[in-house]
């Protein structure tokens, strides 16, 4: 299938992102509410037992991860639309091959073919400075 054959489904994968960004958009949303409630953070301010402090400080850092996870999430779905919006959608991003359309499928906000995502996998991940 030629890279401009795939344009016929970008209607498809348009409604199957912006459905998924809707989803997210709540998702977060009730995440950051349940946070305020949830007062993790306060609650390990109060104790002072180690493992319940600890315990609070876990239970805080998933609930972040959890949302940083939907955040990068909603910002691939960005980057798709805009490439849906540019004609490029579909487009290997490495190698300008056309991504297979049962990958597409699966994983919609894909920016690479199988090929070139291996590729980027199988290389070691750059060293960033440690955060705090």
């Amino acid at each position: 299938m030629a890279a401009t054959d795939l344009r016929f489904l970008y209607p498809h994968f348009e409604n199957k992102l912006r459905d998924r960004l809707r989803v997210l958009r709540g998702e977060i949303r009730a995440a950051l509410l349940r946070g305020d409630t949830e007062a993790y953070g306060e609650l390990a301010g109060q104790v002072h037992d180690v493992e319940e402090e600890s315990l609070a400080d876990l239970l805080t850092d998933l609930n972040l991860a959890g949302i940083s996870r939907e955040v990068q999430e909603v910002r691939d779905i960005d980057a798709a639309l805009r490439r849906i919006a540019a004609g490029t959608y579909g487009e290997c991003l490495d190698c300008g091959e056309q991504i297979d359309a049962a990958r597409l499928e699966a994983y919609p906000t894909a920016k690479r073919c199988l090929a070139c995502q291996r590729a980027c996998e199988s290389q070691p991940a750059a060293k960033s400075p440690p955060k705090l």
